[in-house]
Protein backbone atom coordinates (compact mmCIF):
# COMPACT_ATOMS: atom_id res chain seq x y z
CA UNK A 1 0.00 0.00 0.00
CA UNK A 2 1.26 3.70 -0.91
CA UNK A 3 2.43 6.07 1.88
CA UNK A 4 -0.18 8.39 1.76
CA UNK A 5 -3.16 5.73 2.58
CA UNK A 6 -0.90 4.87 5.34
CA UNK A 7 -0.56 8.42 6.56
CA UNK A 8 -4.20 8.84 6.36
CA UNK A 9 -5.18 5.74 8.67
CA UNK A 10 -2.57 7.47 11.32
CA UNK A 11 -4.40 10.95 11.00
CA UNK A 12 -7.80 9.32 11.50
CA UNK A 13 -6.60 7.42 14.54
CA UNK A 14 -5.33 10.70 15.85
CA UNK A 15 -8.60 11.98 15.03
CA UNK A 16 -10.22 9.41 17.14
CA UNK A 17 -8.23 9.96 20.15
CA UNK A 18 -9.13 13.85 19.80
CA UNK A 19 -12.72 12.96 19.99
CA UNK A 20 -12.14 11.07 22.65
CA UNK A 21 -10.50 13.25 24.89
CA UNK A 22 -7.38 10.53 24.95
CA UNK A 23 -4.69 12.27 23.27
CA UNK A 24 -1.23 13.21 24.64
CA UNK A 25 0.10 16.55 24.49
CA UNK A 26 3.72 16.86 25.49
CA UNK A 27 4.48 20.31 27.41
CA UNK A 28 7.46 22.76 27.85
CA UNK A 29 8.90 22.62 31.73
CA UNK A 30 11.63 25.87 32.07
CA UNK A 31 12.40 25.49 35.13
CA UNK A 32 13.62 22.36 37.55
CA UNK A 33 11.69 19.82 38.97
CA UNK A 34 11.09 21.76 42.17
CA UNK A 35 7.29 23.07 43.94
CA UNK A 36 7.02 26.21 41.65
CA UNK A 37 7.73 25.48 38.16
CA UNK A 38 7.64 27.90 35.17
CA UNK A 39 5.31 25.34 32.36
CA UNK A 40 4.82 26.67 28.98
CA UNK A 41 5.57 30.37 30.30
CA UNK A 42 3.19 30.35 33.05
CA UNK A 43 4.30 30.46 36.80
CA UNK A 44 2.33 27.11 38.65
CA UNK A 45 2.33 25.10 41.64
CA UNK A 46 3.16 21.67 40.87
CA UNK A 47 1.53 18.78 42.24
CA UNK A 48 2.58 16.25 39.47
CA UNK A 49 6.35 14.81 39.93
CA UNK A 50 7.81 12.00 41.12
CA UNK A 51 10.47 13.18 43.23
CA UNK A 52 9.33 12.61 45.90
CA UNK A 53 12.21 13.97 48.03
CA UNK A 54 12.72 17.13 46.89
CA UNK A 55 16.06 15.70 45.25
CA UNK A 56 16.06 16.51 42.00
CA UNK A 57 17.36 19.82 42.22
CA UNK A 58 19.17 19.68 45.14
CA UNK A 59 22.75 21.45 45.18
CA UNK A 60 24.86 18.42 46.69
CA UNK A 61 23.37 16.21 44.01
CA UNK A 62 24.01 18.78 40.88
CA UNK A 63 27.43 19.83 42.72
CA UNK A 64 28.12 16.02 42.32
CA UNK A 65 26.88 15.70 38.70
CA UNK A 66 28.74 18.88 37.59
CA UNK A 67 31.71 16.97 39.12
CA UNK A 68 31.54 13.60 37.95
CA UNK A 69 31.05 14.87 33.99
CA UNK A 70 34.59 16.84 35.24
CA UNK A 71 36.20 13.65 36.00
CA UNK A 72 34.23 11.16 33.71
CA UNK A 73 32.98 13.36 30.91
CA UNK A 74 29.19 13.22 29.76
CA UNK A 75 28.65 10.04 27.73
CA UNK A 76 29.81 6.66 28.98
CA UNK A 77 30.73 5.94 25.45
CA UNK A 78 29.62 2.14 25.32
CA UNK A 79 27.37 -0.63 26.83
CA UNK A 80 28.70 -1.72 30.52
CA UNK A 81 30.37 -5.30 28.41
CA UNK A 82 32.53 -3.06 26.32
CA UNK A 83 34.30 -0.51 27.91
CA UNK A 84 31.24 1.23 29.64
CA UNK A 85 31.36 0.25 33.15
CA UNK A 86 33.44 2.62 35.10
CA UNK A 87 34.67 2.82 38.89
CA UNK A 88 31.67 5.08 39.17
CA UNK A 89 29.11 2.64 38.31
CA UNK A 90 30.44 -0.16 40.32
CA UNK A 91 30.98 1.56 43.67
CA UNK A 92 26.97 2.70 43.07
CA UNK A 93 25.80 -1.12 42.26
CA UNK A 94 27.75 -1.95 45.92
CA UNK A 95 25.97 0.98 47.76
CA UNK A 96 22.65 0.04 46.37
CA UNK A 97 23.15 -4.21 47.15
CA UNK A 98 24.08 -2.65 50.87
CA UNK A 99 21.02 -0.78 50.57
CA UNK A 100 18.57 -3.13 49.82
CA UNK A 101 19.88 -5.94 51.86
CA UNK A 102 21.17 -7.78 48.76
CA UNK A 103 24.43 -9.58 47.82
CA UNK A 104 24.87 -7.44 44.10
CA UNK A 105 23.01 -4.92 42.42
CA UNK A 106 23.06 -4.39 38.61
CA UNK A 107 22.69 -1.07 37.08
CA UNK A 108 19.90 -0.33 33.95
CA UNK A 109 19.56 2.69 31.88
CA UNK A 110 15.91 2.17 33.04
CA UNK A 111 12.91 1.19 34.82
CA UNK A 112 11.55 -0.31 31.65
CA UNK A 113 14.45 -1.91 30.07
CA UNK A 114 15.15 -3.72 34.01
CA UNK A 115 11.71 -5.25 34.27
CA UNK A 116 12.48 -6.36 30.73
CA UNK A 117 15.70 -7.95 31.46
CA UNK A 118 14.49 -9.67 34.81
CA UNK A 119 11.39 -11.17 33.22
CA UNK A 120 12.74 -12.17 29.81
CA UNK A 121 15.51 -14.08 31.34
CA UNK A 122 13.96 -16.10 33.79
CA UNK A 123 10.61 -16.91 31.77
CA UNK A 124 9.84 -18.13 28.63
CA UNK A 125 7.41 -19.79 26.21
CA UNK A 126 6.71 -22.97 28.73
CA UNK A 127 6.72 -20.52 31.76
CA UNK A 128 3.43 -19.05 33.44
CA UNK A 129 3.68 -15.16 34.80
CA UNK A 130 1.06 -14.23 37.47
CA UNK A 131 0.65 -10.58 37.52
CA UNK A 132 -1.46 -7.76 39.48
CA UNK A 133 -3.89 -6.60 36.94
CA UNK A 134 -3.21 -3.12 37.73
CA UNK A 135 1.06 -2.96 37.51
CA UNK A 136 3.22 -1.05 35.44
CA UNK A 137 3.29 -1.47 31.89
CA UNK A 138 6.51 -2.77 31.79
CA UNK A 139 6.07 -5.76 34.00
CA UNK A 140 3.34 -6.52 31.37
CA UNK A 141 5.09 -5.57 28.70
CA UNK A 142 7.95 -7.84 29.62
CA UNK A 143 5.98 -10.85 30.36
CA UNK A 144 4.58 -10.73 26.24
CA UNK A 145 7.87 -9.97 25.29
CA UNK A 146 9.37 -12.86 27.07
CA UNK A 147 6.45 -15.38 25.32
CA UNK A 148 5.29 -16.65 28.57
CA UNK A 149 1.78 -17.13 29.61
CA UNK A 150 0.54 -13.93 31.04
CA UNK A 151 -1.98 -14.76 33.33
CA UNK A 152 -3.45 -11.74 35.48
CA UNK A 153 -5.26 -11.70 39.00
CA UNK A 154 -7.63 -8.56 40.57
CA UNK A 155 -6.00 -5.51 41.86
CA UNK A 156 -4.24 -6.32 45.07
CA UNK A 157 -6.09 -9.47 45.73
CA UNK A 158 -4.14 -12.49 47.04
CA UNK A 159 -6.93 -14.34 47.98
CA UNK A 160 -8.10 -14.38 44.41
CA UNK A 161 -4.78 -15.31 43.24
CA UNK A 162 -4.13 -18.46 46.03
CA UNK A 163 -7.57 -19.40 44.73
CA UNK A 164 -6.28 -19.25 40.72
CA UNK A 165 -3.05 -21.15 41.64
CA UNK A 166 -4.90 -24.07 43.54
CA UNK A 167 -4.89 -25.90 40.24
CA UNK A 168 -2.23 -23.71 38.07
CA UNK A 169 1.22 -23.92 37.66
CA UNK A 170 3.29 -20.15 38.36
CA UNK A 171 7.13 -20.08 37.29
CA UNK A 172 6.86 -15.52 38.12
CA UNK A 173 4.94 -13.52 40.79
CA UNK A 174 5.35 -10.44 39.49
CA UNK A 175 3.60 -7.01 41.44
CA UNK A 176 4.53 -3.13 41.83
CA UNK A 177 5.30 -2.65 45.53
CA UNK A 178 3.45 1.01 45.56
CA UNK A 179 1.22 1.00 42.28
CA UNK A 180 1.97 4.31 40.51
CA UNK A 181 -1.23 5.46 39.89
CA UNK A 182 -3.10 4.35 43.05
CA UNK A 183 -0.79 4.96 45.47
CA UNK A 184 -1.92 1.79 47.64
CA UNK A 185 0.86 -0.93 48.41
CA UNK A 186 0.76 -3.83 47.52
CA UNK A 187 0.16 -7.27 49.81
CA UNK A 188 3.58 -8.62 49.80
CA UNK A 189 3.32 -10.68 53.02
CA UNK A 190 0.93 -12.79 51.34
CA UNK A 191 1.93 -12.88 48.15
CA UNK A 192 5.23 -13.91 49.38
CA UNK A 193 3.93 -16.91 51.00
CA UNK A 194 2.34 -17.65 47.39
CA UNK A 195 5.63 -17.76 46.09
CA UNK A 196 7.08 -20.08 48.23
CA UNK A 197 4.03 -22.37 48.47
CA UNK A 198 3.98 -22.52 44.24
CA UNK A 199 8.06 -22.76 43.82
CA UNK A 200 8.20 -19.43 42.15
CA UNK A 201 10.11 -16.29 41.72
CA UNK A 202 8.32 -13.27 43.11
CA UNK A 203 9.71 -10.30 41.67
CA UNK A 204 8.34 -6.35 43.40
CA UNK A 205 8.94 -3.05 41.48
CA UNK A 206 9.67 -0.74 44.00
CA UNK A 207 9.81 2.52 41.43
CA UNK A 208 7.36 3.78 44.09
CA UNK A 209 8.38 3.24 47.44
CA UNK A 210 12.51 3.06 47.97
CA UNK A 211 13.10 6.10 49.38
CA UNK A 212 9.84 6.76 51.05
CA UNK A 213 8.68 3.51 53.16
CA UNK A 214 10.66 2.11 55.92
CA UNK A 215 13.57 2.54 57.77
CA UNK A 216 16.01 5.04 55.64
CA UNK A 217 14.31 4.41 52.89
CA UNK A 218 14.84 1.42 52.05
CA UNK A 219 11.01 0.95 50.85
CA UNK A 220 8.02 -1.92 50.31
CA UNK A 221 10.06 -4.54 51.39
CA UNK A 222 11.09 -2.87 54.83
CA UNK A 223 7.68 -1.40 55.17
CA UNK A 224 6.35 -5.11 55.68
CA UNK A 225 9.93 -6.73 57.05
CA UNK A 226 10.33 -8.87 53.99
CA UNK A 227 14.34 -10.12 53.20
CA UNK A 228 15.56 -11.22 50.42
CA UNK A 229 14.76 -14.68 51.34
CA UNK A 230 11.27 -13.66 50.85
CA UNK A 231 11.67 -12.29 48.07
CA UNK A 232 14.54 -12.55 45.75
CA UNK A 233 13.88 -9.98 43.06
CA UNK A 234 13.86 -6.60 43.74
CA UNK A 235 13.44 -3.47 41.01
CA UNK A 236 14.24 0.03 41.89
CA UNK A 237 13.84 3.33 39.95
CA UNK A 238 16.75 6.02 40.14
CA UNK A 239 14.80 8.56 38.51
CA UNK A 240 11.75 9.12 41.47
CA UNK A 241 12.76 9.27 44.64
CA UNK A 242 16.56 9.84 44.24
CA UNK A 243 15.94 12.51 41.68
CA UNK A 244 18.47 11.36 38.98
CA UNK A 245 17.91 9.01 36.39
CA UNK A 246 17.59 4.46 35.67
CA UNK A 247 16.99 1.80 37.32
CA UNK A 248 18.87 -1.50 39.37
CA UNK A 249 17.80 -5.07 40.22
CA UNK A 250 18.90 -5.91 43.30
CA UNK A 251 19.62 -10.23 44.29
CA UNK A 252 21.58 -13.02 44.90
CA UNK A 253 24.79 -13.68 43.28
CA UNK A 254 23.28 -15.92 40.81
CA UNK A 255 20.62 -13.87 39.68
CA UNK A 256 22.72 -11.01 39.03
CA UNK A 257 25.87 -13.02 37.34
CA UNK A 258 22.86 -14.73 35.00
CA UNK A 259 21.30 -10.98 34.35
CA UNK A 260 24.98 -10.26 33.29
CA UNK A 261 25.58 -12.92 30.79
CA UNK A 262 21.66 -13.45 29.26
CA UNK A 263 19.63 -10.09 29.69
CA UNK A 264 19.48 -8.57 26.26
CA UNK A 265 18.11 -4.63 27.70
CA UNK A 266 21.23 -4.74 29.90
CA UNK A 267 24.16 -6.08 27.04
CA UNK A 268 22.84 -4.35 24.36
CA UNK A 269 22.36 -0.97 25.47
CA UNK A 270 24.77 2.24 26.25
CA UNK A 271 25.73 2.09 29.90
CA UNK A 272 23.99 4.94 32.09
CA UNK A 273 26.23 8.28 32.42
CA UNK A 274 28.80 8.04 34.92
CA UNK A 275 28.27 11.59 36.11
CA UNK A 276 24.72 10.43 36.79
CA UNK A 277 25.89 7.61 39.02
CA UNK A 278 27.92 9.76 41.32
CA UNK A 279 24.86 11.91 41.49
CA UNK A 280 23.07 8.99 42.29
CA UNK A 281 25.54 8.11 45.11
CA UNK A 282 25.28 11.13 46.78
CA UNK A 283 21.22 11.12 46.45
CA UNK A 284 21.17 7.81 47.85
CA UNK A 285 22.89 8.76 50.76
CA UNK A 286 21.15 11.99 51.92
CA UNK A 287 18.08 9.69 51.16
CA UNK A 288 19.06 7.55 54.11
CA UNK A 289 20.72 9.96 56.34
CA UNK A 290 17.58 13.21 56.06
CA UNK A 291 14.74 11.15 57.57
CA UNK A 292 13.05 13.91 57.88
CA UNK A 293 11.89 14.23 54.62
CA UNK A 294 9.99 11.13 54.93
CA UNK A 295 8.49 12.38 58.27
CA UNK A 296 7.87 15.83 56.02
CA UNK A 297 5.86 13.60 53.67
CA UNK A 298 3.81 11.58 56.06
CA UNK A 299 2.81 14.96 57.67
CA UNK A 300 1.88 16.57 53.87
CA UNK A 301 -0.08 13.53 53.06
CA UNK A 302 -2.17 13.54 56.82
CA UNK A 303 -2.42 17.39 55.62
CA UNK A 304 -3.91 16.39 52.28
CA UNK A 305 -6.05 13.81 53.31
CA UNK A 306 -7.96 15.82 56.28
CA UNK A 307 -8.43 18.35 53.99
CA UNK A 308 -10.08 16.72 51.44
CA UNK A 309 -12.29 14.49 53.74
CA UNK A 310 -13.24 17.73 55.02
CA UNK A 311 -14.12 19.01 51.77
CA UNK A 312 -15.97 15.53 50.47
CA UNK A 313 -13.77 14.85 47.88
CA UNK A 314 -12.96 11.64 46.69
CA UNK A 315 -9.83 10.64 47.02
CA UNK A 316 -8.63 6.93 46.66
CA UNK A 317 -7.44 5.09 49.82
CA UNK A 318 -3.79 5.92 49.29
CA UNK A 319 -1.10 5.87 52.26
CA UNK A 320 1.50 7.11 50.29
CA UNK A 321 2.46 10.33 47.97
CA UNK A 322 0.68 9.32 45.38
CA UNK A 323 -3.20 10.39 46.25
CA UNK A 324 -5.59 10.17 43.28
CA UNK A 325 -8.81 12.05 42.66
CA UNK A 326 -11.01 10.07 40.96
CA UNK A 327 -12.89 11.64 38.20
CA UNK A 328 -14.56 9.33 35.95
CA UNK A 329 -14.74 10.11 32.29
CA UNK A 330 -11.79 11.36 30.42
CA UNK A 331 -13.27 14.74 29.35
CA UNK A 332 -14.11 15.13 33.28
CA UNK A 333 -10.35 14.87 34.25
CA UNK A 334 -9.36 17.57 31.76
CA UNK A 335 -11.91 19.91 32.92
CA UNK A 336 -10.54 19.59 36.98
CA UNK A 337 -7.13 19.79 35.26
CA UNK A 338 -8.01 23.03 33.45
CA UNK A 339 -9.67 25.02 36.61
CA UNK A 340 -6.90 24.09 38.80
CA UNK A 341 -4.54 25.15 36.25
CA UNK A 342 -6.62 28.76 35.80
CA UNK A 343 -6.01 28.81 40.05
CA UNK A 344 -2.12 28.99 39.49
CA UNK A 345 -2.12 24.86 39.88
CA UNK A 346 -0.71 21.80 37.71
CA UNK A 347 -2.25 18.39 38.32
CA UNK A 348 -1.65 16.03 35.64
CA UNK A 349 -5.07 14.61 34.16
CA UNK A 350 -4.19 10.58 33.90
CA UNK A 351 -7.12 8.43 31.59
CA UNK A 352 -7.21 5.22 30.02
CA UNK A 353 -5.42 3.39 29.15
CA UNK A 354 -3.24 4.19 31.97
CA UNK A 355 -6.10 3.76 33.97
CA UNK A 356 -9.12 1.96 33.57
CA UNK A 357 -12.10 2.80 31.55
CA UNK A 358 -14.23 5.30 33.39
CA UNK A 359 -11.06 5.93 36.31
CA UNK A 360 -9.78 8.81 35.07
CA UNK A 361 -8.10 10.86 37.70
CA UNK A 362 -6.42 13.85 38.71
CA UNK A 363 -2.76 12.34 40.18
CA UNK A 364 -1.99 14.20 43.18
CA UNK A 365 1.68 14.04 43.83
CA UNK A 366 3.80 15.29 46.98
CA UNK A 367 6.92 16.14 47.77
CA UNK A 368 9.23 17.02 50.70
CA UNK A 369 10.05 19.79 48.88
CA UNK A 370 6.19 21.22 49.57
CA UNK A 371 5.16 23.23 52.03
CA UNK A 372 2.01 22.30 54.28
CA UNK A 373 1.01 25.98 53.28
CA UNK A 374 1.46 25.03 49.64
CA UNK A 375 -1.09 21.43 50.59
CA UNK A 376 -3.14 24.29 51.97
CA UNK A 377 -3.10 26.01 48.12
CA UNK A 378 -4.45 23.26 46.58
CA UNK A 379 -6.89 21.91 49.14
CA UNK A 380 -8.63 25.55 48.55
CA UNK A 381 -8.48 25.97 44.69
CA UNK A 382 -9.95 22.44 44.88
CA UNK A 383 -12.53 23.38 47.21
CA UNK A 384 -13.39 26.15 44.54
CA UNK A 385 -14.33 23.63 42.08
CA UNK A 386 -17.39 21.40 41.12
CA UNK A 387 -15.93 18.16 41.77
CA UNK A 388 -18.54 15.84 41.14
CA UNK A 389 -17.57 12.61 39.68
CA UNK A 390 -18.99 12.11 36.33
CA UNK A 391 -20.10 8.65 34.53
CA UNK A 392 -17.51 7.13 32.00
CA UNK A 393 -18.18 6.87 28.20
CA UNK A 394 -19.22 4.03 26.35
CA UNK A 395 -15.81 2.03 26.20
CA UNK A 396 -15.41 1.67 21.94
CA UNK A 397 -13.78 -1.61 20.80
CA UNK A 398 -10.63 0.30 20.56
CA UNK A 399 -10.41 1.31 24.19
CA UNK A 400 -11.42 -2.65 24.95
CA UNK A 401 -8.24 -3.48 22.67
CA UNK A 402 -5.60 -0.95 24.48
CA UNK A 403 -6.71 -1.98 28.09
CA UNK A 404 -5.76 -5.57 27.00
CA UNK A 405 -2.45 -4.37 26.57
CA UNK A 406 -1.70 -1.68 29.68
CA UNK A 407 -2.86 -1.03 32.89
Amino acid sequence: MPAKPRIAELEAALARLRRRHAERRRRVLETPQQPCVRLDGRALLSFCSNDYLGLANHPEVVAALRDGATRWGVGSGAAHLVTGHSAAHAALEEELAGFTGRDRALLFSTGYMANLGVIATLCGRDDTIWQDRLNHASLLDAAVLARGRLRRYPHADAGALARQLADQTATLIATDGVFSMDGDLAPLPELAALAERAGAWLLVDDAHGLGVLGEEGRGTLAHYGLDAERVPLLMGTLGKAFGTCGAFVAGSETLIETLIQRARSYIYTTAMPPALAEATRVSLAIARREGWRRTHLQILIKRLRSGANQLGLPLSDSPTAIQPLIAGSSEQALRWAAELETRGILVTAIRPPTVPAGKARLRICLSAAHTEAMVDRLLEALSELPLEPSPPAPSSTTDSAAMAAHP
